[in-house]
């Protein structure tokens, strides 16, 4: 049996595992030193472009184009970048037993890699229909997004059907990213979820509002408060009808599913603790063994601007996190220590001419400006969520990167926003001017304070 050793290894090939290997280097690595092990056949690379630009109808991205860590202005770290730091990227490699005592990981040749710190980036999968035991929901034509492949695929079924007919099966990012993609290839677009409105766990309804009446106007379908129960295919095996539970039937040539991701957690679910569907970890991302760290989607970790443990599955924490992660280990090695992890929540979408950012955390009083009646070509509208007199959350579609910036302060420092005695926000921009008794959308963060005070 093959046996190879290393000072680091990285489990996991996605965007985490990039940002972590750029640190590595960052920190002094030497050649050798550290291998990551992925089941993917690329090199990291920036996962948000899936639902976005690779799909485009004209000029999509494509690899070497979106590798880490180009998403954050950083190198673009091809294969060769890999092999000129001395880093061995071992591609195509599931591993499917992994001993925490022994220090030790097989892969299903049954290579068997020792290690003497293990970074756990072994990131989410979607969840199936097929999960949940709904007919059909195997057959060719439906799609989930999670890797290159995944976005190959369906894109390759976008091309084979022009005009076609596309359901999206839930109403969150991927529901929404997608359903604009593939209207942009001129396929008959309808998306389908549970919920009263889309992005539930983000938006508010009055948010909400605006989003399904832009999507309406480019002729989306959106049917709200069902679910796909079923599939019918043709003697291909090819999905043709999508069944909801109202009983309706919605023509299908492309069926997409996104109604959530599990956290890979099983090689170790056994063997370290779990809280909240991931590894717990503390402020620098170690978890309960020694010398075994975990990052991204499979963390639980302190959140603590909200002094509470949280598991957040997006790019921006992958990437802090494992960066994080990094410079915890080769600080211990210096004999010196590093800040514990001090984690802002950041999510943001991208769709159409339509960009958002939200800070902080959607709990209390939302309180939205500008949404109803909103520009559909320039939208500029925004919310901020208030809890015992102090901003919590602030959310801002069309915003510029001084004013998400700003955002983020307020949310980061919790500004009160009761017992002030004057007409303006104190996170607004010098130049912004609000008015007393009218919300002007031209400001840059434009809210009326007596408006605020009056709903709360």
């Amino acid at each position: 049996m093959a046996e190879k050793s290393y000072k680091y290894i990285i489990l996991g090939g996605g965007v985490a595992a990039g940002y972590a290997a750029r640190e590595f280097v960052q920190q002094g690595l030497q050649a050798g030193e550290l291998a990551i092990i992925s089941k993917e056949p690329a090199a990291p690379y920036e996962r948000p472009a899936l639902s976005k630009a690779y799909l485009f109808p004209e000029s999509p991205a494509r690899l070497p184009g979106f590798h880490t860590c180009v998403g954050s202005g950083g190198e673009r770290q091809t294969p060769q970048w890999y092999s000129e730091k001395g880093i061995d990227l071992v591609l195509n490699t599931e591993v499917v037993e992994a001993s925490v005592a022994q220090k030790s990981l097989k892969t299903e040749s049954g290579v068997v890699y020792k290690y003497g710190a293990l970074i756990i980036a072994t990131g989410a999968t979607f969840i199936k229909l097929s999960d949940f035991g709904t007919p059909g929901a195997d057959a060719k034509g439906i799609y989930h997004l999670r890797e290159v492949e995944d976005a190959t695929a369906l894109y390759d079924a976008i091309k084979a059907n022009p005009n076609g007919n596309a359901v999206c099966v839930g109403g969150g990012y991927i529901g929404l990213e997608l359903a604009a993609v593939l209207n942009m290839n001129k396929m008959k677009v309808t998306m389908v979820y549970p919920e009263p409105f889309c992005m539930p766990r983000l938006f508010v309804s009055e948010i909400a509002a605006f989003y399904e009446g832009y999507y309406k106007e480019k002729g989306i379908e959106i049917v709200k408060g069902t679910v796909a129960s079923g599939f019918e295919n043709n003697e291909h095996g090819e999905v043709k009808v999508v069944k909801l539970k109202d009983g309706r039937e919605l023509p299908a040539d492309i069926v997409i599913v996104g109604v959530g991701a599990r956290p890979n957690i099983g090689l170790f679910k056994d063997q370290l603790t779990v809280e909240k569907g991931g590894f717990k970890v503390d402020g620098f991302f170690k978890t309960s063994a020694e010398d075994v760290y975990a990052v991204g989607d499979v963390a639980t970790f302190p959140l603590k601007l909200y002094n509470e443990l949280r598991r957040v599955e997006h790019v921006d924490h992958a990437r802090k996190s494992a960066i994080q992660a990094v410079q915890t280990i080769k600080a211990a090695e210096a004999g010196n220590s590093v800040e514990e992890y001090d984690y802002l929540p950041y999510f943001y979408s991208r769709a159409f001419s339509l960009s958002w950012q939200f800070y902080g955390d959607n709990v209390g009083d939302a309180i939205v400006w500008g949404a109803k009646g909103a520009d559909k070509v320039n939208a500029k509208f925004g919310a901020y969520w208030v809890k015992d007199g102090k901003v919590m959350g602030a959310f801002l579609e069309g915003g510029s990167a001084d004013e998400n910036k700003a955002l983020a302060t307020a949310a980061r420092n919790q500004v009160p926003v009761v017992g002030l005695d004057r007409e303006e926000l104190p996170f607004l921009p010098p130049s912004s001017t609000v008015q007393t008794n009218q919300c002007n959308p031209t400001n840059a963060l434009p809210i009326c304070y007596n408006t605020l005070k009056s709903r709360l």
